[in-house]
């Protein structure tokens, strides 16, 4: 009995002492984690053919007493206004343009908290609130054309990140925020028709679902004349999300972006969340067959067409009231999401300078701001990133010299708003 006490007692102190060591280990890993970048995606159901996602991650800033994620702070953290409109060298502010955002479900305070982004990166406020400059303001409305809705956490994390981000790229254009009843296909879709409606040149949309049969009937949705859809490619690598391989709308994918300080580049390489892949339903497309000649490798339509930092480690800062797990403030984000308004923000900027010159906005409906983009003048304003990867599935899955399926063209760097003016 001694012998099995003793073995007990012994074994109660080893247990101790492991037990010990893995909390050590565990601090050391979170501390480690935080050094490095961790991040979650935003909670959501999965995608299917009926209902949408939203492509969005945020960064993990520590761990709670309880071990809960940190994912706020007092003050911004992330990527700034200044930054990223450095790194891109835009020539013009929006002007003129109207950019439409459609998300599901409502944010309750998004008027004040858009208020709060721009005052604290001295950014135009909502005209006609109080602290905006009448002579320096830029002009807002919310849309519910399908009824009053009810606000989710998650679609507010969203229409946070989308209005605020298009704001910050092109910070005198309107914005329409077009709020829809549910996440399903069929009302956020209707969205974009209510937006095209009312003189949106540009829509953003960063949602999408599985590809399913007979998606092509949704095509049209956005062979617009007068107006362009950008989508986010998906959260989760190869394959991609439609509507983003719908030949008429312009695919976004996701990179890493190392930048300093004061937007200089260091370094850009594909993000391994970044949807894309040949789609198994839409045919090829004939400016990337075009683009790429004889070397194009496809039979189907590959996503995504361009490309812009998605990593949520090397995120946005972005103002949010609405808790989110209990947690409200700022939150820095990233996924697809974050690509989908700041390219449509850059298209606004390109209308506004082709406004400037006698020229119409830039459509979908004969496929001109695709073909704009895969010309040879956008070539020269788009960085062929060619490292890094979204899936184990070869070639398909592995960014690369040209075009690839992982980050599209590139990303854009100076000069895209000219080239974007310059299209026929």
């Amino acid at each position: 009995m001694k012998t099995d006490a003793s073995a007990l007692r012994a074994a109660i102190a080893a247990s101790i002492v492991v037990g010990a060591l893995l909390t050590v280990a565990a601090e050391r890993r979170d501390a480690a984690a935080v050094e490095r970048g961790e991040s979650q995606e935003v909670e959501q159901q999965l995608p299917d053919r009926t209902f949408a996602r939203h492509p969005l991650f945020m960064g993990v800033h520590g761990r709670s007493a309880g071990n809960a994620p940190l994912l706020t702070n007092t003050t911004p953290r992330g990527y700034t206004p200044a930054q990223v409109r450095a790194s891109l060298g835009l020539t013009g502010d929006g002007s003129g343009q109207t950019i439409a955002i459609v998300d599901a479900y409502d944010h309750p305070s998004i008027v004040s908290d858009v208020n709060v982004f721009s005052s604290t990166f001295g950014l135009p406020m909502v005209c006609g609130t109080a602290g905006a400059s009448p002579s320096n303001c830029f002009n807002f409305t919310k849309a519910t054309p399908q009824g009053k809705t009810r606000a989710d956490a998650g679609w507010a994390l969203e229409i946070a990140l989308d209005v605020q981000w298009a704001h910050a790229v092109a910070p005198k254009a309107d914005i329409l925020l077009v709020e829809t009843k549910s996440n399903s296909l069929s009302n956020l879709f209707s969205g974009i028709d209510y937006a095209a409606q009312h003189g949106a040149s540009v829509i953003s949309n960063s949602w999408g679902a599985t590809e399913f049969t007979g998606e092509a009937m949704y095509d049209n949705r956005c062979k617009l004349a007068a107006a362009v859809c950008t989508f986010s490619s998906g959260d989760a690598g190869n394959p991609g999300l439609y509507p983003a391989y719908s030949p008429y709308v312009v695919a976004v994918g996701g990179t890493t972006l190392s930048m300093t300080g004061t937007g200089a580049i260091a370094s850009e390489v594909g993000w391994s969340g970044s949807g894309g892949g040949v789609s198994l339903y839409e045919a090829a497309t004939a400016y990337q067959t075009l683009y790429n000649g004889a070397a194009y490798p496809f039979t189907k339509r590959a996503i995504p067409d361009v490309s812009y930092n998605g990593d949520p480690n090397t995120g946005v800062a972005v103002y949010n009231s609405v808790p989110y797990q209990n947690q409200s403030g700022w939150f820095q984000l990233g996924g697809t999401s974050a690509g989908a308004p700041q390219w449509a923000a850059i298209i606004a900027v390109g209308n506004q300078l082709r406004a400037a010159g006698g020229k119409a906005p830039l459509g979908a409906e004969s496929l001109q701001a695709s073909r704009a983009l895969y010309s040879q003048a956008a070539a020269g304003a788009l960085y062929d990133v060619q490292y890094g990867s979204n899936g184990a599935c070869g070639g398909v899955c592995g960014a690369s010299a040209g075009y690839d399926a992982v980050t599209g063209l590139g990303s854009p760097r100076a000069g895209i708003d000219v080239a974007l003016a310059s299209a026929p």
